[in-house]
């Protein structure tokens, strides 16, 4: 997490509590304590009114943005819209969809606040928590980063095929995440189910930016081929 970031982590944590301790925003963040009390110093040098102390906890005062409103089917949009990405994203992206229910509860006014935990819409996953043997975050950081990957791919039959591929992007089909991606074995474009890779390693090396094997290039082609996009993408 870059520092700009987690210092804006630290002041939403604040405003959601009435006292955080430095044990308990380092354990959230993931970092030492000694850089919660840094960065809490940095914070109030800077005019963020935080009171408190190292080993007594913190508190923000008198920091509130404006109310933000939304109606009610907006609301219920984004809570819906935040458990989907809880029940079907990765490890990282579900403890994102709760930090930013967090942040909406935080600046909603206080008569629709409790809206968001009381939206009654749900999205349970069905599926077995081992549908991938690998986190789908780094499959994420990879087309964020534009890292080689390299994978043992299963196909519908079985049989194993290994492929060095650029990431480009990922498409969720109620059941299944498609990865989309360049194969370099196929000098083509090809799509892949993270459940049937078998084993993936992030190269260091990048790929630099063509335009015939990036993603839009990708999505033109099947619309194309399948005159939508709202369809599934041919496998691999």
């Amino acid at each position: 997490m870059r520092r700009a970031d987690r210092l804006f982590q630290i002041i939403e944590v604040l405003r959601r509590s009435s006292t955080v301790t430095a044990a308990e925003l380092a354990v959230d963040l993931e970092v030492s304590e000694r850089t919660i009390y840094r960065d809490v110093a940095d914070l109030s040098a800077s005019g963020v009114p935080i009171e408190g102390e190292a080993g007594v906890g913190y508190a923000l005062k008198s920091f509130d943005l404006p109310p933000v409103m939304f109606d009610r089917d907006e609301i219920e949009a984004l809570a819906l819209g935040m458990r989907m990405v809880r029940s079907f994203g990765d490890s990282e992206l579900e403890k994102a969809a709760v930090r930013v229910l967090g942040k909406i509860e935080a600046v909603l006014p206080d008569d629709r606040r409790s809206h968001v935990e009381g939206t009654p819409l749900y999205a349970h996953s069905m599926r077995p928590n081992s549908a991938t043997k690998f986190d789908l975050a780094s499959l994420r950081h990879a087309i964020r980063d534009r890292r080689y990957v390299d994978i043992d791919y299963l196909d519908a039959a079985g049989a194993s095929t290994q492929r060095r591929i650029r990431p480009l992007g990922m498409a969720f089909f109620g059941v299944n995440w498609l990865l989309m991606a360049w194969c370099e074995l196929r000098e083509d474009f090809r799509s892949f189910r993270p459940d049937r890779i078998d084993e993936l390693r992030v190269q260091d090396d990048s790929f630099e930016e063509e335009p015939a094997k990036e993603l839009p290039t990708y999505m033109e082609q099947l619309k194309a081929q399948l005159g939508t996009c709202s369809s599934e993408p041919a496998g691999s």
